[in-house]
């Protein structure tokens, strides 16, 4: 399972879509979606639950799916 840095750049890139774009389809500011892209949930800027649910719905991701990067620590394997 992928932590949610690497996972929402790889759903990211697969839709073609840059930080900038992920903040106006989420109404999360553009410096917090690339935090969240770079350092994923244990950076300096964790996500609330509400972002963690609107970065899904813009995503397409299920949320059992963002909430579970979330939870999984950088580098680890599960």
């Amino acid at each position: 399972m992928a932590d949610l840095g690497e996972l929402l750049q790889v759903a990211m890139r697969r839709r073609h879509l840059s930080a900038e774009t992920l903040a106006s389809r989420t109404g999360i500011r553009t410096p917090r979606i690339k935090v969240f892209a770079q350092d994923g949930a244990r950076g300096p800027v964790p996500p609330t639950e509400q972002e963690l649910a609107e970065i899904a719905t813009a995503l397409g991701l299920p949320l059992t799916e963002v909430l579970d990067a979330a939870r999984t620590p950088a580098g680890m394997m599960v």
